[in-house]
């Protein structure tokens, strides 16, 4: 497995969202079989208890599969931030996943107490890692004042149709490493034109494109797929490698606006458009 980053995330992670119960624990136990070693869920999801018994279920050693959770925004006041995250260590069946993030910025309470209760959970064996999600750049760079050195990935929407190169350059510049859930946009892309003439050439999907496009721009890439043969073509991405010229093609698809997660209740004021980038 490729990996990501001096903290080592798999490249390709598998996502949850939005499965549930057994439907959530078949495909887990099918992702961890196909071979990924990186299983993202969140409290918000609802299906920590159905990836524990997964996990359980694997016949793997737990330090043989990372595991990322989230907290979500109505548990990050003082008195739920930890028991929250205690119910999710004990739903999951372990007694540290390997990435604790707050899931979206909240709007109650102040970043550096989130971020102080964050610190917290690590400092109990709660998580090996801390990090956030929804980030936008300004929110990034307060993190990193308040916590200097100490988030390691921050993850966010990330795929052909959206552009994220500010947020790219400030992840460099902080040595966070970028992590990218719904990395194939929910199909939005599959039928254009630049991306199937550049799988044509490597006998590839668009799906597999578009996530080699993300892991070789050093972004962990997270997908989701119940069915067999996706799943495992998701996988399917390192033995080819995109030219300059193909990178260039797929990222002159950006648009600033083109973001499919956007909920109002927990959605900052997301970063403008990439002003002076040019392929």
């Amino acid at each position: 497995m490729h990996h990501i980053g001096k903290t080592r995330i798999p490249a390709i992670g598998f996502g949850t969202y939005p499965l549930q119960g057994s439907e959530a624990q078949q495909a887990v136990e099918m992702a961890i079989g196909l071979g990924y070693r990186h299983i993202d869920t969140a409290q918000m999801y609802g299906n920590e208890k159905a990836v524990g018994q997964a996990l359980r279920s694997c016949g793997l050693a737990l330090d043989e599969v990372m595991v990322t959770t989230k907290v979500d925004p109505s548990n990050m006041d003082p008195e739920r931030f930890l028991p929250s995250v205690e119910r999710s260590l004990e739903d999951l069946g372990i007694d540290s996943v390997d990435y604790l993030l707050l899931h979206w910025p909240s709007r109650e309470r102040a970043l550096g107490q989130t971020l102080e209760l964050l610190a917290e959970a690590r400092s109990r064996g709660y998580s090996q890692h801390i990090g956030v999600s929804n980030f936008t750049c300004a929110q990034l760079r307060e993190a990193g004042r308040l916590l200097p050195g100490e988030i390691a990935t921050n993850q966010v929407e990330f795929h052909p149709l959206i552009d994220q190169r500010p947020l790219q350059r400030l992840c460099r510049e902080q040595g966070v490493i970028l992590s990218a859930y719904c990395a194939l946009a929910r199909g939005a892309f599959m039928e254009d034109r630049t991306l199937q003439s550049i799988a044509r050439v490597y006998g590839k999907s668009v799906a597999q494109v578009a996530l080699r496009w993300i892991i070789q721009q050093g972004v962990a890439a997270i997908a989701m797929s119940t069915r067999l043969e996706n799943a495992r073509g998701n996988l399917d991405v390192f033995d080819f490698e995109l030219s300059d010229d193909e990178m260039k093609a797929i990222g002159a698809l950006r648009q600033a606006h083109r973001r499919l997660v956007s909920p109002a209740q927990w959605a900052p004021e997301w970063d403008g458009p990439a002003e002076g980038d040019k392929e």
